[in-house]
């Protein structure tokens, strides 16, 4: 599932990844970004992971679409968890997209918040 977490910034997007990603999560994830970058040009995202299992195949191409055709609108992207895989995960998709891309960890989450905005 993929909940939008709100944040001041109209610029800057939250959402929270828990459990296995369908086809279905990206339905409204993509569009709720489309329309905050139609609106504000590029933007910052932050990813927190939280029970996080994954992708479903269908959601694994949407997630692999959603990176080849927003990797230049994308400034920034914070990866928040609190398991190795998901840092590892971090380093793993900058060579993706043209965003910074770092990793907090949970009890970083309000750094993360603070890197977007700077």
């Amino acid at each position: 599932m993929i909940e939008q977490i709100k944040h001041d910034s109209e610029k800057v997007l939250g959402f929270k990844l828990s459990g296995k990603l369908h086809d279905e999560d990206y339905k409204t994830f993509v569009p709720t970004v489309d329309a905050a970058i139609a609106e504000q040009g590029k933007v910052r995202m932050l990813a927190l992971f939280e029970d996080f299992h994954g992708w479903d195949m269908h959601a694994l191409w949407d997630d692999t679409k959603f990176a080849t055709t927003h990797c230049t609108k994308i400034e920034r992207i914070a990866l928040v968890g609190d398991k190795k895989w998901e840092e590892w995960m971090a380093k793993v998709c900058k060579p993706f997209t043209m965003a910074k891309v770092k990793y907090f960890d949970v009890h970083q989450i309000d750094d993360a918040w603070k890197w977007l905005d700077e």
